[in-house]
């Protein structure tokens, strides 16, 4: 493993670099010009606020922090990524859309981790698919702003109009007159030009991209299956001591009394101690702290570890009395009503007929491949943080909440991700590593076991829906009802990812539509989980609409497009809002690309959902064959999608195959049971991940829209779910209306 270098030794790494262009772009309207000159070259920056202060200072005759375009003059193209990288590839998108408007060559360009910072940044974050979104007009300007000054740094040079140079592959061109000049013979020059008008900066079309939308391999690719150090379990510091954090197995519960003697006095251990905590779940929840030599001495002695927990403030949660609740409160149909748009009443009263199921899913963990870990550095009225999170500056803050100095003094360093899928957007494992040190007086990475993550997640929140829906004379899905039955958090309101929206498909667009709702007591934590309430709404709502279009004896696929509509924004305004035309042109190539209605074997089907989620729309189709003892056969599983321009070919084909193989290993085989407030699964043995010689044949096709490109992590996986359900009833006439699968003995 590889020594992670310290803020000085970065300082001189940038020092003793070859003179370069320095571009940083923050903002529309405050323009910043600061320069200094070196003997090989210049660095200039600048940014977009809405602040007019400057945010950088020259030092030393250069700019070292939060830039986005570095052009050295030994050819190099430095592009920087602001976001986390936790296998979305994001650290390949952004700077590909950078590259673009710089007209850059791609094998000019090093792409690096930006600096945490975002004041200058905006939005660092990984969540809720929105990297791409808030980060497409910024970084398009920071590239068309480089390539600009670049141009005219050029026609200067010539003494020609900027209007008859253009760029390409890192050069730009005076065709008439038949010069070329290369960006890094440009950069010094290109440095003593007026910063552009970022408002007048004319973008390319998507007819003009000559990079975006190719397959192009994740920047880390070779570092990853190479082992090279990336990751939070990489990190090493000068000094550095390991740790273990155990806490109790009921959240809420605090420590008594602990065998700390006799844990000090083992082989390789340091410390032990007690740490109190604030009882914030997703900060600091009380435990035992012990700091080793090594990962092996910490781990091991944490399981000769005797704690006596007090648990009369611990959740007592039972899942399956959660279970036998909700039945009970759906048979009598009340509840808060959250929407009721129409005449459901009239329309149930006029129906030729109505049909009502009960849907459930369960809780579930995030299980990143990853488990849980920071190294962190306390000292000297400062901490220094190095972390595989989601949420860097949201980390950085509760760290210098707990520890009370100023949020200033903390320092986070952004580290590869490996796996997040929400569970790293809470950043507890930082608070734990931040107040082990602190405590120890010494530098400790923090290490959870597959065990650790097991029991203290923030957890995909199970629910219930009783629908009933009404069809009417002509064979139409008239009016729906959804009794959500879900659960409630301390503040009386649902928990996190337990809750429904009016943006949730077929909630704002049906014209007859009411949405009750009835809570039930919760105390053990959630969180949001790989498409948050969708993941699970999904399944129950694409599931009924198959049901309803054969009770009304009519084709999935056609009763679908009849429920969206003619085409129109539910939000006009608003291009991250459901569309019902893009939502039928995805349902319309997903049924094309799989041959629906094609004539079947016995024993094999096709089962189609779309659904609407984090701006994306998709539809799938699954081709699933079922023997007699309810093994699968996926044969194939056909996903069409609609997020606007694609950036990456390769990296929006793995999200979506991604996205759906996570989709068929949850349906399958995963659940949480919950029994007096503890977790009864403890790893993979009884949670069991789909492997790779399981994985299924997905083929992804892509309608590439002219809208702002929205984010793919999340967005493909809610339809998987239900039209692995759909196909199996097409295959067998079996209707699973709970989850996983295994329930029900259906195996692959």
């Amino acid at each position: 493993m590889n020594q992670i270098p310290t803020q000085d030794i970065i300082e001189e790494m940038e020092n003793t670099r070859p003179g370069i262009l320095d571009l940083r772009v923050v903002d529309r309207r405050t323009f910043l010009k600061l320069t200094g000159v070196t003997s090989t070259g210049l660095v200039l920056g600048f940014t977009i606020r809405d602040a007019a202060s400057p945010v950088f200072a020259a030092a030393d005759n250069e700019f070292t922090a939060n830039e986005f375009v570095r052009i050295a003059t030994d050819g190099n193209i430095y592009l920087y990524s602001k976001n986390p990288e936790i296998g979305q590839g994001i650290k390949t998108a952004v700077p590909m859309i950078i590259a673009e408007e710089l007209d850059a060559d791609w094998s000019d360009v090093i792409v690096e981790q930006a600096p945490i910072n975002e004041e200058v940044y905006g939005r660092q974050s990984a969540g809720g698919s929105r990297s791409l979104t808030t980060a497409w007009d910024q970084v398009r300007k920071a590239g068309a702003a480089a390539r600009a000054m670049l141009v005219s740094a050029a026609a200067k040079e010539w003494g020609v109009p900027e209007s008859e140079c253009r760029t390409e592959a890192s050069s730009v061109f005076h065709d008439a007159s038949n010069r070329k000049a290369a960006y890094a013979r440009l950069a010094l020059k290109a440095a003593e030009e007026p910063l552009p008008d970022l408002d007048a900066l004319v973008l390319k079309k998507r007819s003009e991209y000559k990079l975006l939308g190719k397959r192009i391999t994740g920047v880390d690719n070779h570092k990853v299956v190479t082992g090279q150090p990336l990751f939070g379990v990489d990190a090493v510091i000068p000094g550095m001591r390991y740790a273990s954090y155990l806490k109790c197995p009921a959240a809420g519960g605090r420590v008594k009394s602990a065998n700390l003697d006799e844990i000090k006095a083992l082989h390789g251990v340091e410390d032990a101690f007690v740490i109190e905590g604030n009882n914030e779940p997703t900060e600091l929840m009380p435990g035992v702290a012990i700091v080793a030599n090594s990962t092996w001495a910490a781990i091991s002695a944490k399981n000769k570890l005797k704690v006596e927990w007090d648990e009369s403030q611990a959740t007592k949660a039972s899942w399956t009395e959660a279970q036998k609740n909700a039945r009970d409160i759906a048979k009598n149909k009340s509840g808060d009503v959250l929407y009721d748009i129409g005449n459901i009443d009239g329309k149930f009263a006029e129906a030729e007929k109505s049909y009502e199921a009960f849907y459930e899913y369960p809780f579930l963990s995030h299980a990143p491949l990853e488990p849980q870990n920071c190294t962190a550095w306390v000292h000297d009225g400062k901490a220094e943080l190095w972390a595989p999170t989601q949420r860097p500056e949201q980390g950085g803050n509760s760290v210098a909440g707990i520890l009370g100095i100023d949020k200033k003094n903390v320092e986070v360093h952004q580290l590869r991700v490996g796996g997040g899928f929400g569970r790293r957007l809470m950043n507890d494992y930082m608070c734990e590593a931040a107040a082990i040190s602190a405590q120890a007086g010494v530098p400790v990475k923090l290490q959870w076991t597959r065990e650790d993550d097991m029991a203290h997640d923030f957890y995909r929140v199970g629910g219930f829906h009783a629908l009933k829906g009404a069809i009417d004379k002509e064979g139409k899905l008239s009016a729906w009802h959804d009794h959500f039955i879900t659960f409630m958090g301390s503040n009386k309101k649902p928990v996190t990812g337990g809750d429904m929206r009016n943006s949730e498909f077929p909630i704002d667009f049906f014209p007859d539509t009411r949405i009750t709702q009835t809570m039930l007591p919760l105390r053990v934590p959630t969180g949001p989980w790989r498409s948050p309430r969708s993941c699970g709404i999904a399944f129950a709502v694409q599931s009924f609409i198959s049901e309803l279009a054969e009770e009304a004896g009519r084709d999935h696929v056609e009763f679908l497009l009849d429920m969206l509509g003619e085409p129109r924004w539910l939000e006009q305004g608003n291009i991250d809002a459901m569309n019902t035309g893009r939502a039928a042109r995805v349902i319309k190539l997903a049924a094309e690309k799989a041959g629906w209605g094609k004539p079947m074997p016995k024993g094999r089907g096709l089962g189609m959902a779309f659904h609407f989620s984090h701006a994306g729309h998709f539809a799938e189709v699954a081709d699933i064959s079922v023997d007699e003892n309810k093994k699968l056969t996926i044969h194939k599983i056909t996903v069409a999608g609609d997020v606007g321009p694609i950036i990456n070919l390769s990296g929006a084909e793995n999200q979506s195959q991604g996205a759906v193989i996570d989709a068929l290993s949850t349906t399958l085989g995963l659940q949480l049971s919950i029994e007096n407030g503890r977790i009864q699964e403890t790893n993979f043995h009884q949670y069991p991940i789909l492997r790779m010689n399981k994985a299924p044949d997905v083929a992804v096709h892509f309608i590439e829209s002219d809208y702002r490109p929205t984010g793919l992590g999340e967005p493909a996986l809610p339809p998987a779910a239900p039209a692995i359900c759909n196909a199996i009833y097409a295959a067998s006439g079996i209707r699973v209306r709970d989850l996983p699968l295994s329930k029900h003995g259906f195996s692959v």
